[in-house]
C-alpha cells in the first residue's frame, strides 16, 4: 500500500537538512516548467548581473539582505 501524503512528510521531515535540501531540488526539477517563464527568468539573471558589474546597483550581503527584511515585515 502506497504511503500517504502525510506519511511520506514525517519522514522527510525528519531527514537532515542537506538531505531536504536536495530532495526540494529533485521535486521542483520533476514538476513540468513552462519554457518561457524560465527564459524570462535568465533574461532577468542576465539583466541584474549587468546592473550588478556596471556599477549602477550593489550587491549586499546575504545576511544583511535577510536582517533588512525581516526588520521591514516585523
Amino acid at each position: 500500500m502506497p504511503l500517504s501524503i502525510e506519511a511520506i512528510e514525517a519522514e522527510v521531515l525528519n531527514l537532515p537538512a542537506a538531505a531536504r535540501a536536495r530532495l526540494i531540488e529533485k521535486l521542483i526539477s520533476s514538476l513540468e516548467i513552462d519554457p518561457g517563464v524560465e527564459q524570462a527568468w535568465a533574461i532577468e539573471v542576465e539583466r541584474r548581473n549587468a546592473e550588478i558589474e556596471c556599477g549602477a546597483v550593489s550587491a549586499i550581503p546575504g545576511p544583511e539582505a535577510l536582517a533588512r527584511l525581516k526588520a521591514e515585515f516585523q
